[in-house]
């Protein structure tokens, strides 16, 4: 991934949407609709995200405008933790 970073850019500013999904016992209820937890940019999100707990983090996910190939439209909690690290870079 090292080649990628290097010619990518990631706009951190693109409106984004932290997502929570309903749990029972710390685990996704697959029968519940996520539902939002704030509002921002892609790099608000990532925060607001990062504050959370790393034992409840698995039950979030953020929404947001594709950008080709580092950031997908649903940015799972292992993704949106990788994004993290690699801001200071991009």
């Amino acid at each position: 991934m090292g080649d990628v970073v290097g010619e990518s850019k990631v706009d951190f500013g693109v409106l984004a949407v932290l997502y929570k999904w309903p749990s029972l016992a710390n685990q996704r209820r697959s029968d519940r609709e996520s539902y939002q937890v704030s509002e921002g940019t892609l790099d608000e999100c990532i925060s607001a995200f990062m504050e959370k707990p790393a034992t409840s983090r698995h039950l979030y996910e953020i929404r947001t405008m594709a950008q080709p190939p580092l950031v997908t439209d649903i940015l799972s909690p292992e993704h949106i933790t990788e994004l993290s690290r690699l801001r200071e870079f991009l």
